[in-house]
């Protein structure tokens, strides 16, 4: 589980998150990348109903996601905020599909440390 300083939770950060933010697309995996201006590297998982009807299965969904960027938070720069949306048939992934699927996109948005 992801620190509580590295979780992204108020409503107005999300607001400004989706409304400044710079949209990366990989695979099935939308992320929203933002420049906070703290010190800080936050990260969210947004599974909508649209991905799945059953919570059990978005729950999951989150885990990984959460799991995952734990595991690449030591190697992004500090001061961006992520939000990783799951777009429908990320279900079917298997794990490792989707770590490679995140490490490509932070990568590709240019937060990881080189």
């Amino acid at each position: 589980m992801l620190p509580k300083l590295n979780r992204i939770k108020k409503k107005k950060d999300f607001e400004e998150i989706f409304k400044n933010s710079k949209s990366i697309k990989q695979d099935l995996l939308v992320f929203r990348v933002f420049k906070n201006g703290t010190e800080l590297k936050r990260f969210s998982p947004v599974v909508s109903l649209k991905v799945s009807k059953k919570a059990v299965v978005r729950n999951k969904i989150r885990r990984r996601l959460s799991v995952i960027m734990q595991k690449f938070l030591p190697e992004v720069m500090e001061g961006y905020d992520i939000l990783a949306i799951a777009l429908a048939g990320l279900e079917k992934k298997e794990y490792l599909q989707l770590e490679d699927s995140v490490k490509k996109a932070l990568a590709k948005a240019g937060v990881l440390k080189k």
